[in-house]
């Protein structure tokens, strides 16, 4: 035999003829409007009068109760363009400035200038995101610089101070 269950001293199968819901895990249905005695009789639950109460009043998803709405309150500058565009921002790209100045402060003469000795110094602390060389002040010793990125200018300022530019991929 299958697997059997003991109720009251009588064995009985687990079959399809015998499976029940477990207690209190389903709800009858709500009948409205099926007399006073039901509690949902004569306005079945729409209140007195108003738009709510007529048949075909439409109860939109994002209907706020009469407040001003989301898609309202929310400012419009639209596009991924404006640096105060919508909160989605998908095209933005994210890089992390250097200075050429700071490099000149921190860096020694014929120094190797690397993502991770960019980061010791304080320049570049995130891991993740691209580190671009920016042209703000003065370079005077020759430095080998590894970044992602190099601005027209300060690509011009390295190499006039006798130094190297090498772009990390």
């Amino acid at each position: 035999m299958a697997d059997e269950t003991k109720t009251d001293d009588t064995t009985e199968a687990i079959g399809l003829h015998n499976l029940k819901p477990a207690p209190g895990s389903r709800k009858t249905r709500k009948r409205v409007g099926r007399g006073e005695g039901s509690g949902l009789g004569k306005t079945a639950g729409r209140g007195q009068k108003g738009y709510g109460s007529r048949s075909g009043a439409k109860d939109r998803a994002r209907f706020e109760g009469g407040q001003m709405p989301i898609h309202m309150r929310m400012r419009k500058l639209r596009g991924p363009h404006m640096k105060k565009s919508m909160p989605f921002e998908m095209f933005r790209t994210a890089t992390q400035g250097v200075n050429v100045q700071d490099l000149e402060a921190r860096f020694d003469k014929g120094a190797d200038v690397t993502l991770e000795a960019l980061k010791a110094a304080g320049l570049a602390k995130k891991s993740d995101v691209p580190v671009k060389i920016l042209a703000k002040g003065e370079l005077t010793k020759p430095l080998t610089v590894h970044a992602h990125k190099f601005s027209a200018s300060a690509k011009e300022a390295i190499e006039a101070a006798g130094g190297t530019v090498v772009v990390v991929e």
